[in-house]
């Protein structure tokens, strides 16, 4: 994830830069401060305002969204709704037919989902941008040439030597209500935070948002500046002076900025220098496909940089990820992320908040983890496994049931009750051989993406989840790419939901492909793979349709490689019934880890209490439980506890026929 204000206005920033931007944020995200009235020379006016224009960005004609209710419209103030464009900030004449805006307010037109930027004047006519001509990122501002500029184009005055303490005018689009002028002071002059390159221009005279771009004028209404940003603490703004524009090269386009980087999974920030630059004249869209190029590649590096920094103390390398991979399989149908904590451990981080009912016992819990929206969408009966995974429609319309999507209309909040077909829809493998569903789908009335990596499930589907600003869904899905190898969930189900789901055989993992499962409704189960086989029948615990399945998968290493398998098999009788089967597999503790696991690994290797073949009686439910494997190797490195539970209270030869009919039945093949 970029951490780069200067372009959009992005969360996640580390402390250094979130302090910096507390300081220099861009004006179109902030409110407006009070202001005295312009005094500007009458005679000057008309000039200026010939000179300034509004940036503006064409609304979208289609909306691919449905919603709750028809949109009441008529709540927006008049000019807004009638408007068939967006604000986005202003921009001013300096020569023949060489206009100067904020690079930031230019980018915005970035991979957009509204119309390209174009140049509005007072009396509503629009001209389309033809030439990008110069640009720097670091200074934030561009200049470009009009396909038709104005019949009575006018230019500013310039004046390269301003006096400090003097009157300064801000001239802009404020609030999107036409150029405004408001006075203040030109009170001093600031270093920029990189390396102090040139000085910003701090100034008084109040700014609104669509400022961004402006003019800042002398007394005389002479051209000193462009307003580029404003202090979110104090009533000073800031303006890049005229002059370093003039200065700067022609036919080049120059990136030459610290633009930090982060990955939810470290809690460390990668802060280097994006440093490129390309040739100009260009048109938008080929300057559009030009910075991309540069920026998605800046992306890429910096993803390898940061995974390739102490790689082997990545997970599931080094001494931190020894807890995960000696732990028990995580038996949670909710997503994890696996994050490393400060003190160089990684940890499995994610909890739902809640939990919402769909029909036919249907529902969706969500969550978050650092910058992501995770959801486990349990599906409702009625829907066929390969109609919800075949159709990604049907997977956003049941999470638009839960009212994650609204659209907020004047005063009104408007359900979004379907987003459409996504604009794109393709499969990422991670490193465990899982395979994520990745859609993209748009929302052009706010400009977002809605970035969804979706991963099948027997009961439905996983989902995390990522709006992400227009422009912005190439880093999105990387970093996304990445996270998917941290994610750790089980797989769980009804019987009858199990059939149906591996059915999909394109979309199963290539561990659960070596799962066969042979289920004849009230007569059989049995489980096999490559580790462990078992079988038992009604006598036992029920097998039915709606008797549950959980494979708890965990990560752990397999002849000097880490695998993520099937770490825990649990079998209920059914999800109001508490009769379970339970067989876990175990690691031999490696010697960085406390006493808590050596322990437990010593119960195990014994077969001490609780895996001494003993029945007792745990909240209402008898249990007991053995292990087995390796059988008579003296140092196991692998065994797995077998356990059974019944409801009520069980006589002892009673739990322990039931234990010696399921080890009758049980094989394991895992050491």
């Amino acid at each position: 994830m970029h951490v780069l204000q200067v372009i959009r206005h992005r969360a996640g920033a580390s402390a250094s830069m979130a302090r910096r931007w507390a300081l220099l944020a861009l004006i179109g995200f902030y409110a407006a401060t009070s202001a005295h009235a312009a005094s500007l020379d009458p005679a000057v006016l008309p000039k200026i305002q010939a000179a300034t224009f509004e940036v503006v960005a064409a609304k979208p004609l289609n909306d691919p969204l449905t919603y709750e209710k028809p949109l009441p419209l008529e709540l927006l103030p008049f000019q807004e709704r009638n408007d068939k464009y967006f604000s986005i900030g202003t921009a001013f004449a300096i020569g023949n037919n060489r206009y100067v805006t904020a690079g930031h307010v230019l980018q915005v037109g970035i991979g957009s989902l509204w119309g390209p930027p174009a140049l509005r004047d007072a009396s509503g006519n629009v001209y389309a941008i033809d030439k990008i001509e110069k640009y720097s990122l670091q200074e934030d501002f561009v200049v470009f040439s009009l396909v038709k500029p104005p019949a009575n184009a006018v230019a500013l005055e310039v004046d390269t030597s301003p006096s400090l303490n003097a009157v300064v005018y801000a001239v802009g689009n404020a609030l999107g209500t036409g150029v405004v002028i408001r006075d203040g002071l030109y009170t001093s002059d600031t270093p920029e935070d990189q390396d102090g390159r040139w000085k910003w221009m701090r100034f008084s005279a109040a700014a609104s948002p669509g400022n961004s771009g402006g003019p800042l004028l002398d007394k005389d209404g002479k051209l000193i500046g462009i307003v580029l940003m404003k202090s979110a603490n104090e009533n000073l703004n800031y303006a890049l002076p005229i002059g370093l524009i003039l200065k700067a090269p022609d036919h080049l386009a120059v990136m030459d900025q610290r633009v930090p980087y982060q990955l939810d999974i470290f809690d460390t920030t990668q802060n280097n220098i994006l440093k490129d630059q390309f040739a100009l004249p260009l048109s938008f869209a080929d300057f559009s496909a030009a910075y991309t190029k540069r920026f998605n590649a800046y992306t890429d590096t910096q993803i390898k940089l940061l995974l390739g920094k102490d790689a082997d103390k990545l997970f599931p390398r080094g001494d931190g990820s020894s807890r995960i991979l000696h732990s028990a399989a995580r038996q949670s149908g909710f997503p994890g992320l696996i994050v490393r904590s400060t003190t160089g451990d990684w940890e499995v981080i994610g909890k739902s908040s809640k939990k919402i009912p769909l029909s036919d016992n249907g529902y969706v819990t969500a969550g978050v983890a650092k910058s992501n929206i995770l959801f486990h969408l349990r599906k409702p009966d009625n829907l066929a496994a390969s109609a919800l995974y075949g159709n990604p429609v049907m997977l956003m319309d049941q999470l638009a049931k839960v009212g994650i999507f609204q659209r907020r209309v004047g005063s009104e909040e408007i359900k979004i009750t379907s987003l459409g077909k996504p604009a794109t829809d393709t499969v990422h493998v991670d490193a465990w051989q899982r395979r994520w569903q990745v859609r993209i789908w748009d929302m052009p009335y706010m400009n977002v993406r809605v970035v969804t990596f979706s991963l099948p499930v027997p009961d439905g589907y996983v989902t995390m989840m990522r709006f992400a600003p227009g422009g912005h869904d190439y880093d999105s899905v990387a970093d996304m790419n990445v996270l998917t190898d941290f994610i750790d969930v089980a797989y769980g189900g009804t019987l009858a939901q199990w059939k149906d789901y591996q059915k999909n055989t394109a979309l199963l993992p290539t561990p659960l492909r070596g799962v066969a499962l042979d289920v004849d409704y009230g007569k059989r189960f049995s489980y096999r793979t490559h580790r462990l086989n078992f079988s038992f029948v009604p006598s036992l615990q029920k097998i039915e349709q709606d008797s549950l399945l959980m494979l708890g998968f965990g990560f752990f290493d397999d002849h000097g490689k880490v695998v993520w398998d099937v770490g825990d098999v649990q079998v209920f009788a059914n999800a109001n019934d508490p009769d379970q089967i339970n067989i876990q597999r175990h690691v031999a503790p490696s010697a960085d880890l406390d006493d808590d696991f050596k322990s437990e690994w010593n119960k195990l290797t014994h077969q001490h209490h609780p895996y001494d073949s003993v029945a007792q009686s745990d909240n209402g439910e008898m249990q007991i439980a053995t292990t087995a494997g390796a059988t008579g190797n003296a140092t196991p490195s692998v065994l797995y506890s077998v356990g059974v539970a019944v409801d009520g209270t069980q006589p002892q030869p009673a739990m322990k026929a039931k234990l010696d009919g399921l080890m009758q039945n049980l094989h394991v093949d895992d050491h």
